[in-house]
């Protein structure tokens, strides 16, 4: 099966919360990096439009630093099948 996003891949929830993706076993490490950018950019800019948002820039970063964590020990070095981080 081919997915058009990294979004459709989850089954087009929109509604995962910024650590879920970063604990996703689906992702590589660089999928979900690139998907909390993209939420952090979204966030950032709803923010300063004043828009409200479903979640803090503050909580997309505290999943990107899990992510990057986890990468420094290792973790997200194995296939998708083995459980990838």
């Amino acid at each position: 099966m081919v997915f058009d996003t990294l979004k459709d891949r989850i089954g087009g929830r929109d509604h995962l919360t910024p650590m879920e993706i970063a604990n996703q076993t689906s992702f590589t490490a660089r999928e979900k990096i690139e998907l909390l950018n993209e939420l952090k950019a979204e966030a950032t800019g709803a923010r300063t439009e004043g828009d409200p948002v479903a979640f803090e820039p503050e909580e997309i970063d505290e999943a990107l630093a899990h992510v990057h964590e986890g990468v420094a020990n290792g973790v997200g070095s194995e296939t998708v099948l083995r459980g990838d981080y």
